[in-house]
């Protein structure tokens, strides 16, 4: 029934991983399209065309004020000229064309993109936007009852003002500028030709030039607004793609931080069943190389033993460090904080480790200053750090070398244990490697030297749970030295002694 539950689980986690990865196929196909879509001729693209329209129809809602007091302003003043009965009729008739153009407008604003028929639209805003430019060139054509000084160059204006309005408020719509601006344009041209003898041949060219000139600018105008909708098309599908990304990511970390969970699960068991039977084997081989029970009756059999019980403590300790490791890395190792002074723990390692340097005629020098003030730390991570770094100086030290095990006040305050050795040396290509999990350099696998790996990484992961820093300096064929350093928020302050204060005597009065 299990097996069952675990390939049902299998089959659906494999299902949504396809289901991701097509996601993701899709996604970036997507992408793909655009990019090689943006990169064509004039950059336009079909989808653009609503949001064009779209805008043509803001610029003329967001007019709905300004437009108004512009006819009122215009027909009040062809009153200068004109009669005020036909201006008061086509300030109506304007006022009218713009009503029926906002109301159209705002109409487009509220449909949905995909509810819009863009083609139908389109010859609609053009239709009013013929209708309103041939309504601004109707007031040019209103009969004339006085005679008015400069009413060409009033005329002039009038078209300045028309087309650039025009220019300013339809220029997503490129047909929409000819159409709204062409009216009035042919009016000014066809008069300035017609009365080539009255009008100022220099006002003629200037009309030409302006009209040119607005145009020019609406096509400039319209360039910039494709380009911007581009560059914000594919803003918007790099941020797709970068939140793809971001989920990809995020789902492998959460694979990556599931399976380191499930690795320390397994190592911690499996340290936990093979703990059991190996302090049976080192217990029993204990009792037979010591002939607790009685001699062995082969000396052959006596050295067996030696190897079973040094193989079965190499094998119980390396799964000890891996466990540790395995309890760091899963957060579980929990630091046990007190007063400690780093001396006196140096001192401690030193005298385990000195039989073993010794029978390597190997030196252990002390460079220890002990009216150091004590530190706020775990005694166990502390003394663990400590013969970890010993036991490597001591291991890839030679015969006749010596080793310095230093503690010493930090230049920030704080304070370090460091071991340096004159050994063999670490390349710098093989420090990364030395200092990772299971990592061992050249000399390590040269010497055949018994260890896991695990030492320095242990050592990091413990500094680096006290706030600490953790350092490594090698020379090749000089020697190495390794410095875990503690922050000075960790050094406990010491106490001045309390000093007697003098008794003050009162003098009794009266």
């Amino acid at each position: 029934m299990a097996g069952g539950n675990t390939s049902k689980r299998s089959k659906k986690d494999a299902d949504g991983s396809s289901a991701r990865a097509a996601r993701r196929r899709a996604v970036l196909r997507t992408v793909h399209d655009v990019r090689e879509q943006l990169n064509s001729e004039g950059g336009y693209r079909p989808s653009f065309r609503h949001e064009l329209l779209m805008m043509y129809a803001q610029n003329r809602t967001s007019a709905h004020m300004a437009v108004p007091m512009l006819l009122l302003t215009v027909g009040a003043i062809s009153t200068l000229w004109a009669d005020p009965a036909h201006s008061l009729l086509w300030i109506l008739a304007a006022l009218l064309t713009h009503a029926m153009m906002y109301v159209i407008a705002r109409r487009f604003e509220k449909l949905s993109a995909d509810d819009v028929d863009l083609e139908s639209w389109n010859k609609r805003f053009l239709l009013w936007e013929g209708v309103s430019g041939l309504v601004w060139a109707s007031i040019l054509v209103l009969p004339t009852t006085k005679d008015a000084a400069y009413l060409a160059e009033y005329h002039f204006a009038i078209m300045l003002v028309v087309v650039a309005m025009t220019t300013m408020l339809s220029f997503s719509i490129p047909a929409a500028v000819w159409v709204g601006a062409l009216p009035i344009s042919v009016f000014i041209v066809f008069e300035a030709s017609v009365n080539v003898e009255v009008v100022d041949t220099t006002l003629s060219l200037m009309s030409i030039g302006a009209m040119v000139f607005f145009l020019s600018l609406s096509k400039r105008l319209y360039s910039s607004t494709l380009a911007m909708l581009n560059f914000r098309m594919e803003k918007d599908f790099l941020i797709t793609e970068l939140e793809q990304a971001k989920a990809v990511s995020d789902e492998s970390r959460r694979q990556a931080e599931e399976a380191n969970t499930a690795k320390s699960r397994f190592l911690a068991t499996m340290s936990h069943e093979l703990r059991t039977p190996l302090n049976a084997i080192l217990g029993f081989s204990e009792i037979m190389q010591n002939e607790v029970l009685g001699p062995l009756p082969n000396e052959k059999y006596k050295e067996y033993v030696g190897d079973i019980h040094s193989s079965g403590s190499h094998l119980l300790n390396l799964i000890n460090e891996i466990l540790d490791l395995s309890r760091i890395e899963a957060g579980r190792y929990k630091l046990n904080e007190e007063a400690v002074t780093l001396a006196y723990v140096a001192e401690d390692c030193e005298n385990l480790l000195r039989l073993r340097a010794r029978a390597k005629d190997i030196t252990i020098k002390l460079d220890i200053k002990s009216s150091l003030p004590k530190v706020w730390a775990d005694e166990r991570a502390i003394r663990q750090i400590t013969l970890n770094l010993l036991t490597n100086a001591v291991k890839f030290t030679p015969k006749g070398g010596t080793i310095v095990l230093s503690v010493h006040a930090s230049e920030e305050g704080g304070q370090y244990i460091s071991v340096e050795d004159n050994g063999p040396g670490i390349p710098e290509e093989e420090i990364s490697t030395v200092l990772s999990a299971f990592g061992q350099g050249t000399a390590a696998i040269q010497s055949a030297e018994e260890g896991s790996g695990l030492g320095l990484s242990i050592v990091q992961a413990l500094v680096e749970m006290h706030d600490g820093s953790f350092d490594l300096k090698s020379v090749l064929r000089k020697g190495t030295k390794v410095t875990a350093t503690f922050p000075p928020a960790r050094v406990m302050d010491v106490t001045p002694p309390a000093t007697k204060r003098p008794r003050i005597q009162l003098k009794r009065t009266g």
